[in-house]
């Protein structure tokens, strides 16, 4: 690898907002803002508003849509036009 052209790739907090939950992870990104992590020392702090704690996928809110109703509407709507064909 050259030197001098490769982002810096250090540990750093995300904190999820909407579920106050964080874990230390390496990135690449950076932050002025730090927080101290629970081995006592400081990281940079990336806040981001979806992560496993809070996105819907996750932790099981997911709303599924009704797709046996469009199929079935669908299959109302077309089969008017395959019997007049026939």
């Amino acid at each position: 690898m050259k030197e001098g052209i490769h982002p810096r790739y250090e540990y750093v907090i995300i904190k999820d907002s909407s579920s106050d939950f964080a874990f230390l992870t390496r990135s690449t990104k950076t932050s002025s803002e730090r927080m101290q992590w629970t081995d006592g020392k400081e990281y940079p702090l990336i806040h981001v508003e979806i992560s496993s704690a809070s996105h819907p996928f996750f932790t099981g809110k997911q709303k599924l849509m009704d797709s046996a109703g469009r199929i079935e509407r669908f299959q109302r709507k077309y089969a008017k036009h395959s019997q007049s064909s026939k």
